[in-house]
């Protein structure tokens, strides 16, 4: 009978289950309580899920589904750039502020000609404008990321309090940047048809409408798995995030692979601001305010550990996924958005709490 209930099954599964069948009642136990603490959070995620879809069944139709994975898009390209300093131990409160100037700065150059409050009246809008846009993101971005590394590594200051004071910077930049010209501190709108068309447009399947700034999330997502699986740079962010010490002893250059990941995110802050700054149309001081939140409660939720060395990228997009998916059940049963915050940060406190967990069970 044993050998029948295991046909089929992988030599790895085969061996896990007769290693399973081989323990004691009280270890059989054991094992499963651990298994179910491991995964706690997600099967709290999936209860709820459930519990949701019970009370309203369109929860999960074909249009709502395809929505929450739009939204997933739109945020999955930031919570890479946080996950590469997660994975170094470290994280990063300035990037919805960073977003928020990158993309300050992107629609201040992309407005339409002749639009009513143009921030800059004397430029007029060209095609040519929408990758220098795009360029000039990337690079304020790259500044910032690169400055963050630099504090980092340089000083040996923790990330936490780097991020917060250019967080604090960035704010202040955002709030004079528009002020600039014509705008008065108003909400930077009137963007470029062509502009939102590049990114909010798409293409239709099967009666759904797929925006393209899911393809450049899906082009972003490829990229960033390259570099982590396949270049240097990833295999010195993983080293340095597992050991430092270790890593320096190795011949990796410390300081650059911080430097380098820190860079590598302001890039994808950049990239991450100029597909909000078509998908939200209007853009103020408030673009990007607490999306950092939404980042690392996503690379938590994805096994992205805080105590560094341990991270995918298939985890970073379940986690998004998996976020987007409790924001939308969220909405769905109309809970207030300071309920919804609160969740939010209870979800991150489980997620590092179960990481943290781990970490002691390994040691």
């Amino acid at each position: 009978m044993e050998e029948k209930e295991t046909v089929g099954l992988p030599s790895r599964a085969k061996a896990s289950l007769g290693n399973f069948k081989a323990l004691s009642g009280r270890e059989r136990a054991k094992v499963i309580k651990n298994g179910l603490l491991d995964n706690a959070l997600y099967i709290l995620i999936a209860l709820f899920v459930i519990a949701v879809f019970a009370y309203n069944p369109s929860f999960l139709s074909a249009d709502s589904v395809v929505n929450i994975l739009m939204q997933s898009a739109s945020r999955l390209i930031m919570a890479l750039g946080v996950a590469g300093i997660i994975v170094l131990t470290g994280t990063d409160l300035s990037a919805g502020r960073c977003l928020g100037l990158c993309a300050c700065i992107c629609a201040s150059l992309l407005q339409s000609s002749g639009v009513a409050g143009k921030m800059f009246p004397a430029l007029s809008y060209s095609a040519w404008l929408i990758p220098l846009a795009l360029l000039i993101s990337m690079l304020v971005g790259a500044c910032v990321g690169g400055f963050n590394g630099f504090m980092v590594s340089r000083f040996k200051l923790h990330p936490f309090i780097v991020t917060l004071g250019t967080q604090l910077i960035l704010y202040g930049g955002v709030m004079w940047y528009v002020s600039l010209g014509q705008n008065n501190s108003a909400p930077i709108a009137g963007l470029d048809p062509g502009y939102t068309r590049l990114v909010t447009g798409g293409i239709n399947i099967g009666g759904v409408q797929i925006p393209n700034y899911l393809w450049i999330a899906v082009l972003v997502t490829l990229i960033v798995w390259v570099i982590w699986n396949k270049t240097v740079l990833g295999k010195n962010m993983f080293a340095v995030g597992t050991n430092p010490e270790a890593a320096a002893v190795s011949g990796v250059s410390v300081a650059k692979t911080i430097i380098s990941v820190f860079v590598l995110a302001g890039i994808l802050y950049g990239v991450s601001a100029f597909v909000e700054c078509a998908r939200v149309s209007s853009n103020s001081t408030a673009t990007g305010v607490n999306y950092e939140l939404d980042a690392i409660a996503a690379c938590v939720i994805g096994g992205v550990s805080f105590m560094g060395g341990v991270g995918k990228v298939r985890g970073v997009l379940l986690g998004v996924f998996l976020l987007q998916l409790v924001n939308a059940g969220l909405v769905f049963l109309n809970f207030e958005p300071a309920i919804m915050t609160v969740i939010k940060g209870a979800i991150i406190l489980i997620a590092c709490a179960l990481d943290m967990r781990k970490h002691i069970a390994k040691t």
